[in-house]
């Protein structure tokens, strides 16, 4: 094998072990302040440690700045997630995920927020295709689009409920503690993920390439199909990813519209009543049992939702084009 096609797999795989020898060193440091009792040491370690790479790096003093505040930000993200695994009880644990309960939750956490994410993909799609193109007007439909963004949560389902729910829009269809509900007021929610997602695909999509295939041939349809849509693949499932992932995390809309459904249950093979979105049966169970067993309820939906982000990743993200 030459120098030249070697190179790059030494490149990455000195990158990919630098990564992996920061993460395994911040774990530690965690895990060691954490069985201290000072979890406060390990905020100051993360900050200090981030500045001293940057200066390793050579980034300079405006690097070095730049990663010092940043990581002020990040610990702050970071650190309430890791004391919520940090803090759990591997017996309480154990016992939540062999609930039945739990198990159903979590199937419905999962499944629910994935027929959003399809219905916003679907419908968003084309919609950001129009957005992308331009036309009088935009600004109003744009506005339109990012409004749900800014409704309060509980405001959003009843606005569901009086859109879409008896004497609504759809006067045959039930709505209110109902799964087919459950999934209108996730997606009324996290719609505007996928078409912006979408819309800024389709914007760096060079028009010139279009114009080009249209040259040779190909008509409106076919240009689209095996020209833009591939260029715009990642931000169109990068829109149904967060899509997804702002469906999971709704509770007001989802607790005034379906507070609980019957769904059907593959494991039992049967339709299953009373199933709860996880972030209810997560509040629910704070409020009657205490904050170990909500604790341990709300750690496993978020391996789960890191475990399926993950997947996602290593499956389309780094493989390029369609997913």
């Amino acid at each position: 094998m030459s120098t030249e096609s070697a190179r790059p797999t030494a490149v990455a795989f000195g990158t990919g072990t630098s990564v992996l020898t920061v993460i395994t060193v911040q774990l530690l440091a965690f895990s060691i302040s954490f069985s201290v009792g000072h979890p406060e040491l390990y905020a100051v370690f993360a900050i200090l440690s981030a500045g001293a790479l940057a200066f390793a790096a050579g980034r300079g003093t405006f690097g070095i700045l730049a990663a010092t505040l940043g990581t002020v930000l990040l610990v702050a993200l970071a650190l309430p997630l890791l004391m919520l695994v940090a803090r759990q009880n591997p017996a309480a644990l154990l016992s939540s995920a062999t609930n039945p309960s739990v198990q159903r939750a979590l199937f419905l956490s999962v499944y629910a927020p994935l027929l959003s994410a399809l219905a916003s993909v679907a419908l968003g799609v084309p919609l950001a295709v129009v957005l992308a193109r331009g036309f009088p007007g935009q600004a109003l439909v744009e506005s339109l689009v990012d409004l749900p963004l800014v409704v309060p949560h509980s405001v959003a389902g009843l606005a569901v409920l009086f859109a879409f729910g008896q004497g609504g829009l759809l006067p045959r269809a039930k709505v209110l503690g109902t799964l087919f509900g459950m999934v209108l007021a996730m997606t009324f929610v996290s719609a505007p993920f996928a078409v912006n997602a979408a819309r800024e695909g389709f914007e760096r999509v060079d028009s010139r390439i279009e114009r080009a295939a249209r040259t040779l041939g190909a008509n409106e349809w076919e240009t689209f199909r095996r020209v833009t849509a591939p260029l715009a693949a990642r931000s169109v499932l990068t829109g149904g990813v967060l899509a997804w992932a702002r469906a999971v995390s709704e509770f007001g809309a989802v607790a005034i519209v379906a507070y609980s459904v019957s769904v059907f249950y593959p494991p039992a093979m049967e339709r299953v009543s009373g199933v709860q979105h996880a972030p209810v049966f997560i509040y629910n169970t704070f409020l009657s049992s205490g904050l170990e067993a909500s604790g341990s309820v709300a750690t496993l939906l978020l391996v789960l939702c890191v475990g399926l982000f993950v997947l996602v990743r290593s499956l389309a993200y780094d493989r390029g084009g369609w997913p």
